[in-house]
């Protein structure tokens, strides 16, 4: 079975990205250093760091999610990364 992230990066001036990959590591290294694989918006934002994810199963499940956290108001979006570290698991 095949994993598919959903993921928000923080940006340096503060805003937030969305965009899904299945590998997130491999992608924020994307945005940050490849000027021909970075994401348009992030180019012009660097650096960006992973501030939320979320798992799914295929393509098509993550860009629907996708679709309705980009739809989300910034303060909404802030909560979903307040709540994700919330569940961290504390050390």
């Amino acid at each position: 079975m095949s994993r598919w992230f959903v993921y928000m990066v923080r940006c340096v001036d503060d805003s937030l990205y969305t965009g899904v990959a299945t590998d997130l590591e491999r992608r924020v290294e994307e945005h940050n250093h490849s000027d021909g694989l970075a994401a348009r918006y992030t180019r012009a934002r660097r650096p960006v760091a992973p501030v939320y994810w979320e798992v799914h199963g295929t393509r098509a499940q993550a860009t629907r999610r996708e679709s309705q956290i980009k739809r989300l108001r910034k303060m909404q979006k802030e909560a979903l990364i307040r709540a994700m570290g919330e569940d961290a698991p504390q050390e």
